[in-house]
């Protein structure tokens, strides 16, 4: 089969992109159709003006009572909207479902891109209450019947292994996220800096940035506590919003104020950023957080190095295989709870070393200049999308049949 068409379903595309599988759906879709008939399903309404996107509508959440329900009202529209393809690509469990059931409606084969891991969220309950057990439901089920799994990492593929164990494991490929080497580059001087200051960022001052939603996973509060520790003199700007509950909103507020009142130069930009300002941002800083305690990639870490900076990181899940220790940032060790969650077994441990981290890479404004060089090498070298998309259509063809 030389050319065949691929439908992608998935809950964010343009312009309603929030997350890392919304940038790798978005990316993925420019570079398949160079090659392949593709055709895009999401959420959030019809597409106009975008030939081979459909959107769906959601209906009103009263009518169901539980967001996972209504997610499965537009996962049975998705797959219905599939017909005519030879495959189904599903991403994140929002769509996992509308997959499955086209794989079974249509007869094609089902492949799917672990971005997470339900098991491995428990914090969910917390947002979805018995929809939790739902999306763990859909999620086990297109897992063990699919045709293709594709982990975005190596330590997605061994935490999609245990996970579920039923899965066999010659059907789990790795490709890594890519990234756009021409939208995230570094940007010196006074453009970035005039973006910067729009903000209340100061330019000349050393700066960490952390760019994530306010979520469990993210590990946004043990990074607030670790900046107690911090150099006073390095500002902080925290590009942080859409909380997934009103619990950790408030926490994280909290320790937000908390930090303003012991050191200057905390920034909150709540909002979603466009991403030229955010790449801006990126550039003129010192040092970008990722604190995160799961992360099976993490495209924030490829944003960050590609704009030039480099990362201090958690070592847990795919990360280790984004950021090169003592080449192009830093990886702080953790020890966690083996109950799904990654809360850290000794978290004021886990801090601690957070903050020593950053106060290493503060210390040497040189080596920083170095690992940041090194950082923006290796996204060229090792992430580009065209890369990725080859090694998708790879997947594609071996569940095909050659």
């Amino acid at each position: 089969m030389s050319s065949f068409r691929v439908d992608l379903l998935t809950r964010e595309y343009p312009p309603h992109v929030y997350g890392g599988a919304g940038v790798h759906v978005e990316e993925l879709s420019k570079v398949l159709r160079q090659h392949l008939d593709v055709r895009v399903h999401c959420f959030d309404g019809p597409r106009e003006g975008m030939p081979g996107v459909t959107g769906y509508t959601s209906p009103p959440a009263e009518q169901f009572g539980n967001p996972a329900l209504v997610t499965f009202e537009v996962d049975l529209q998705m797959a219905a909207g599939a017909a005519g393809t030879d495959l189904v690509h599903s991403h994140t469990w929002y769509a996992n479902l509308a997959g499955h059931l086209a794989s079974l409606l249509h007869g094609v084969p089902h492949v799917l891109s672990a971005h997470s891991l339900e098991p491995l969220r428990p914090w969910k309950a917390e947002q979805l209450g018995g929809g939790y057990k739902l999306s763990s439901w859909a999620e086990k089920t297109a897992y063990e019947a699919a045709a293709g799994i594709i982990a975005v990492s190596a330590g997605m593929r061994a935490d999609i292994l245990k996970a579920y164990p039923a899965v066999d494991p010659a059907k789990v490929h790795v490709v890594h996220n890519g990234i756009d080497l021409d939208k995230w580059r570094p940007i010196r001087g006074a453009a970035a800096g005039a973006i910067a200051q729009q903000y209340g960022i100061d330019p000349s001052r050393p700066t960490i940035v952390f760019v994530g939603r306010i979520t469990r996973q993210k590990g946004l509060p043990y990074f607030l506590r670790a900046l107690d520790q911090v150099d006073p003199a390095a500002q902080v700007v925290l590009c942080a919003g859409a909380p997934d509950t009103p619990e950790i909103a408030a926490e994280v507020r909290g320790l937000v104020e908390q930090l303003s009142q012991s050191r200057g130069g905390v920034i909150w930009i709540e909002e979603m950023l466009p991403q030229p300002q955010l790449n801006a941002i990126l550039s003129s800083a010192s040092v970008f957080a990722c604190p995160s305690i799961y992360e099976p990639l993490g495209i924030v870490n490829l944003e960050a190095m590609a704009a030039g900076i480099p990362v201090v990181a958690t070592a847990t899940g795919g990360i280790p295989e984004v950021v090169d220790d003592g080449v192009t940032g830093w990886l702080v060790p953790i020890e966690q709870v083996q109950d799904g969650s990654g809360t850290p077994l000794d978290p004021d441990k886990f801090v601690g070393d957070l903050a020593a981290a950053f106060n290493q890479a503060l210390a040497d404004p040189a080596r920083l200049e170095r690992f940041g060089a090194a950082a923006r090498e290796r996204a060229v070298t090792h992430f580009s999308w065209d890369a990725i998309g080859q090694r998708t259509i790879a997947v594609y063809r071996q569940v095909l049949g050659g």
